[in-house]
């Protein structure tokens, strides 16, 4: 299999993972399972199974700065938190548009803020897009049902400002992919479970037992570790762009696959709202004159051999 193919396959990997996410996520509130008990679940199945790698590999050392600390409590716990809470109120459409839509816009705000880093031309021309699209949307929608915007999006769209200010911090911090993922596990656990325990509402007694075990396994492993590993070896392959470029398609195709599977409604507004955030997340004008970053290292390679 060729170093290409393998991206591919990693992409794919972490498309089906991201994409059904949403679908879960979005189950959870047929399934009588709550923000709090899905988080909790996540938490607890993430620590049980990295801890004891780490106490083995002896390292733990890493753990106790503040940089998993803060990643577990941004890109964790309030993440989470917002994003779980967010699907009991709107379809999974709204997902794709106010959550996974905005985090590239929200991310690169952040990158403004916290590091000063000025926006490119490229993110003019998504912000441009992303606000039309949302404006138009928004209009459209509250002609039909005199309602703009719900708590539902809002939440979505706070979800959108964690993931961009965690992975803004992140990059900057410069971790490893197996610190990022195990240390936000870790100290999303920490941070989470004892106040859950104490102080949260517990409506597991409400779900079944077999729902319980899906979405446990669902997200405590294959969201929390097998999607970040599989993302951070697609773009150690076919570079971070083309990488980034794809898997944003997964939420979008999500939000079309719930149509029929669950029965979520998609009108002309939410439609809209579809296109332009995506078009506005995907950058699609990029991929021209752009050449592949994998096909220039080759063709490095074989100009240093012939000499």
């Amino acid at each position: 299999m060729t170093v290409r193919t393998q991206g591919y396959l990693f992409v794919a990997i972490t498309m089906l993972i991201w994409g059904g996410f949403t679908i879960f996520s979005r189950l959870n509130a047929g399934w009588h399972i709550s923000a709090w008990d899905i988080c909790a679940l996540r938490f607890t199945i993430g620590f049980t199974v990295l801890m004891p790698i780490l106490i083995w590999r002896r390292e733990t050392a890493f753990l106790w700065k503040k940089e998993p600390f803060i990643l577990g409590l941004l890109g964790g716990v309030a993440y989470c938190l917002t994003s779980y809470s967010a699907f009991h109120y709107v379809p999974a459409a709204h997902a794709a548009i106010f959550l996974n839509g905005c985090i590239p816009l929200c991310t690169a705000v952040a990158a403004y803020l916290l590091f000063k880093q000025p926006f490119d031309k490229h993110t003019w021309i998504s912000l441009i897009i992303m606000l039309g699209a949302i404006s138009v949307m928004s209009l459209m929608m509250y002609e039909q049902t005199h309602v703009a915007l719900s708590i539902g999006d809002g939440l979505f769209f706070l979800s959108a400002i964690w993931w961009g200010i965690f992975t803004v911090l992140l990059k900057h911090w410069k971790l490893s992919a197996w610190q990022s993922m195990s240390g936000v596990a870790i100290w999303s656990a920490l941070i989470y479970l004892p106040i859950y325990i104490l102080f949260l509402p517990k409506h597991f007694q409400e779900a079944s037992l077999m729902h319980l075990a899906i979405q446990g396994f669902f997200h405590g492993i294959l969201v929390v570790i097998v999607a970040t590993l599989s993302y951070v070896a697609a773009i150690e392959r076919l570079g971070a762009f083309k990488t980034g470029s794809i898997v944003t398609l997964a939420p979008f195709m999500a939000a079309l696959v719930a149509v029929p599977l669950l029965g979520e409604p998609l009108n002309t507004a939410m439609i809209f709202g579809l296109v332009g955030m995506g078009v506005g997340a995907l950058q699609p004008w990029r991929w021209f004159n752009r050449k592949d970053p994998l096909q220039q290292q080759l063709n490095a390679q074989k100009k240093t051999a012939s000499h």
